[in-house]
């Protein structure tokens, strides 16, 4: 799959996939302007944000001439909205176990693709994430493939573990002539 006729990408999958892993190497790839919905969506006092400003920054950053957007939020339809906007989506299809060792793992670091002033801590709401990984396949997977009916006009794309995508993210660089 090439990347250079693609303006609008989007990347999806369980926390702790590599969303924002792969979209920061895209986005250094590509020359893509690069959004974390984690920075976008949550205020700097870490409380959401209001759903009326959500949608109206949400619609301003899908309006945008290019971009990559990792994240899934769907509040206030803004994963179906985004798909629809998207040229490319890309679903990070990784092994749960692999995407909790990856949450455990950036508990101990801070995050440049996380809210303002975050740091993770061991609390009820990091257990009810490492609860919400496990379960990913079972309760949100098929929500967030649903708008995958509607826009079969939008290329998609599964990457199937963390193998394949460092592959696949050395062959777009080989391609982009970067090394």
């Amino acid at each position: 799959m090439r990347l250079d006729n693609h303006n609008k990408i989007m990347v999806i999958g369980n926390n702790g996939s590599g969303k924002s892993y792969l979209s920061k190497r895209l986005a250094a790839i590509t020359g893509l302007p690069l959004v974390h919905l984690d920075v976008a969506y949550w205020l700097p006092d870490l409380t959401k944000r209001p759903e009326d400003d959500w949608r109206q920054m949400h619609g301003k950053l899908i309006a945008e001439e290019k971009w990559i957007i990792d994240g899934n939020y769907m509040q206030a339809d803004a994963l179906i909205l985004r798909w629809a906007a998207a040229d490319l989506v890309i679903f990070l299809d990784v092994n749960r176990v692999v995407c909790l060792f990856s949450a455990v793992k950036r508990n101990f670091h801070s995050r440049e693709d996380g809210p303002r002033d975050f740091q993770e801590t061991w609390d009820r709401r990091f257990l009810d994430m490492c609860v919400m990984i496990w379960h990913f396949t079972r309760d949100r997977r098929d929500i967030y493939l649903a708008p995958r009916e509607k826009n079969s006009d939008t290329a998609f794309f599964t990457i199937k573990g963390r193998k394949n995508m460092h592959k696949l993210l050395r062959a777009w660089k080989e391609e982009c002539g970067i090394e």
